[in-house]
């Protein structure tokens, strides 16, 4: 059999006998839907709030929030819905970079979109290092809640962002606009340190302390204007579902719809699970770990996860990889992190946590020493890849493809 996965700007290909292959997992295929017609739909039948024509009509002036270029979410498309209500209207933007660094021009255009030359000069960049902070409460779990001052001071909130499966936060979305989005790096490093709890797991909300904290940030703001703005993608990422209006409300109706996207059914666990990152999670080692924690739930204890991520920018903020490669192995790293945490360690852990399970492998642009400090083997080509683990782990393993692991989460019935 001839498969075909994205690598960057191309492709990997493999040939794999018919025997070897277990299953090809897509986020599920959709019907393309009229856009324009389904934002309108949500603007204009909220849950639980007015219209967006009569929240913008009674705003004093307007701050969006919007995610960065980790995110797939087509801020542009969504605002330029919008743009014929803000007439006359005092409207910024800020961008919800959580602890990521700022876009690049490349980024800006491609978060902004057909909107960009109308908004540029209005857009605000949040940076947790360095953006003034209002304190604003303490969650549950004893986080000092620190949020963006210009976010605490506008009059009138509209957030902006999409839905889908989250490894530590449960889902992404709603409440995480504001924390981490633009929220301190105190409160960030606190917030994510709770990531080392078992508890905090794709698709679990109840329970998980990552999740509760931010819900309590977005409690903290329950005075405040908000029109939240919540849309689902499909694998194409076209907009297959949009719902607005209240915060809470908004993000829920989308995460059932999610579900229904991205949790994909196997029938057993593989040998070999080959976890592939689209764009544009494959901008660095570190957002590409996600697409290893989802492929946990396919593989079979002692088996393989090949990684396949251009990571066109690199390794990303690279606290988890130093503390990766101080340790001689993942579970030397669990015990450094148990002792002593840094914003990044819960990448570090989770990435560790996997490699006591199964093998990684990694196809990627990355210097190989790079992936051999994440306890990951590097491999020039999938085919290669491939043919090593079957190699290894016997002529009848059972190969699995999950084409954007990212965002797509398995579950063996």
């Amino acid at each position: 059999m001839h498969i075909e996965v994205q690598y960057g700007d191309g492709k990997e290909c493999v040939e794999l006998p018919e025997e070897n292959l277990g299953e090809i997992v897509h986020p599920k295929d959709l019907p393309p839907l009229d856009e324009t017609a389904v934002l309108d739909g949500a603007f204009k039948n909220p849950l639980g709030s007015q219209t967006l024509e009569e929240f913008i009509k009674r705003a004093k002036d307007i701050l969006v929030v919007i995610n960065d270029a980790t995110r797939p979410t087509p801020s542009g498309r969504i605002l330029e819905s919008m743009m014929s209500h803000f007439q006359g209207k005092s409207v910024n933007y800020i961008i919800a970079t959580g602890m990521h660094r700022a876009p690049t021009e490349e980024e800006f255009k491609f978060i902004f979109g057909p909107v960009y030359d109308r908004v540029k000069d209005h857009v605000l960049v949040h940076d947790s290092k360095a953006s003034e902070t209002s304190f604003v409460g303490v969650s549950r779990n004893g986080t000092r809640l620190l949020l963006n001052r210009k976010v605490v001071d506008a009059h009138s909130i509209i957030v902006i962002s999409s839905v889908e499966p989250h490894y530590f936060a449960g889902y992404t979305g709603g409440r995480k606009s504001f924390l981490p989005g633009v929220s301190a790096y105190e409160t960030i490093e606190q917030n994510h340190k709770l990531a080392l709890r078992l508890e905090a797991q794709s698709l679990k909300l109840k329970g998980n302390p990552v999740n509760e904290d931010m819900e309590d940030m977005a409690k903290a703001l329950k005075d405040k204007r908000i029109f939240s703005v919540m849309v689902v993608l499909d694998k194409h990422h076209r907009i297959c579902h949009a719902s607005a209006g209240h915060l809470k409300r908004s993000w829920r109706a989308a995460i059932k719809k999610a579900d229904e996207v991205f949790v994909v059914k196997l029938k057993r666990k593989a040998d070999v699970v080959v976890a592939v990152t689209g764009f544009p999670y494959d901008i660095d080692l570190y957002q590409s770990q996600k697409a290893l924690d989802n492929a946990k739930y396919a593989v079979r204890d002692g088996g393989v996860i090949i990684l396949v991520s251009a990571c066109r920018m690199g390794v990303g903020p690279d606290t988890f990889l130093n503390l990766l490669a101080s340790a001689n192995t993942p579970k030397d790293a669990l015990e450094k992190i148990s002792h002593t945490y840094k914003l990044g360690y819960h990448k570090a852990a989770k990435m560790a946590e996997i490699g006591l399970k199964c093998r990684m492998m990694a196809v990627t642009k990355l210097d190989p020493e790079i992936a051999r400090k994440s306890h990951m083997e590097p491999v020039p080509t999938l085919q290669e890849a491939v043919d090593k683990a079957v190699r290894e782990l016997g002529p009848r393993s059972k190969v699995t493809f999950i084409m954007d692991a990212v965002i797509t989460v398995p579950k063996v019935q």
